[in-house]
């Protein structure tokens, strides 16, 4: 194992932040045409995704419109078919009515006539 003096430290230091420094500097600019370019493809992603998701939530406001008119639509047969069963309730139970009157009515005459 090598012994280091505090000299050797510091000179190791040094040439470790000047390596870091050289490295920050031989990066490309702004005005670099390869970083434009990645811009401009990072761009174009985000506008493709953002298409994307319009269409997806255009789709969905299209769908749930569509869900809700056959909802309503499936309501208003509900409600019609229910209004129709209660009015034929209502005629058979008025049939049903007059039924038993005319028998009631038939055994009235019949006990009258026997007399």
């Amino acid at each position: 194992m090598k012994h280091q003096d505090f000299g050797e430290r510091l000179n190791a230091a040094k040439d470790a932040k000047q390596a870091m420094a050289a490295k920050f500097r031989q990066r490309p600019g702004l005005d670099d045409p390869a970083v434009a370019e990645r811009r401009a493809a990072r761009e174009s992603v985000s506008v493709a995704r953002e298409a994307r998701l319009a269409e997806r939530e255009a789709k969905r406001i299209a769908d749930d419109a569509r869900m809700a008119a056959e909802r309503e639509a499936r309501a208003a047969e509900q409600v019609e078919q229910d209004e129709r069963m209660a009015a034929e309730k209502v005629a058979s139970d008025a049939r049903l009515e007059a039924d038993r009157k005319a028998a009631r009515d038939a055994r009235y005459a019949a006990r009258k006539a026997r007399r």
